[in-house]
């Protein structure tokens, strides 16, 4: 009778860790239907997040290179203008202040092309040195008496005065 209330004992002790493993497979089965919502939600929130980076990342490239073309063919041009007038100017056997001061603009806005930083979008003065590499182009076009508002002649074939 000891070993049958010893087995029995066993017996008990297994069927309650058996109901125990049970509630614990049942609780971990209604856990995981229950957190199934938080785990797709944070999984879905990943895959977004990566797919947003790289379509974004690839939107900025785009963006970047097309401002970054437009601000160099606004440069190119500012410059070939300086060189054009420079050689205009050379040629004209006028000598007075007002010639003089046209040629130290025209050296002065090319300086100030030459100093431009192209390599570094991060440039905190950027904008600024652009703006001032506008402004000064306006006071040549003043001296100069050339309208600022100059476009692209229509048939393509270069620039209109």
């Amino acid at each position: 009778t000891l070993f049958r209330s010893a087995d029995r004992g066993s017996e008990d002790g297994a069927a309650a860790e058996l109901n125990s493993v049970m509630a614990t497979a049942e609780e971990d089965m209604f856990h995981d239907i229950v957190m199934s919502d938080e785990r797709f939600h944070g999984e879905g929130f990943q895959e977004g997040f990566s797919e947003g980076r790289h379509a974004g990342l690839s939107e900025g490239y785009q963006y970047g290179a097309l401002n970054g073309a437009k601000i160099g063919s606004e440069i190119g041009c500012y410059l070939g203008f300086v060189l054009t007038w420079r050689c205009l100017l050379h040629t004209c056997t006028v000598d007075d202040v007002k010639h003089s001061k046209k040629l130290k603009t025209l050296d002065s806005l090319e300086g100030m092309i030459h100093k431009f930083t192209w390599d570094d979008p991060t440039n905190d003065q950027l904008q600024e040195n652009l703006d001032k590499i506008r402004g000064k182009f306006k006071q040549v076009c003043s001296l100069l008496n050339i309208p600022t508002d100059f476009l692209l002649a229509k048939d393509g074939g270069g620039l209109s005065f």
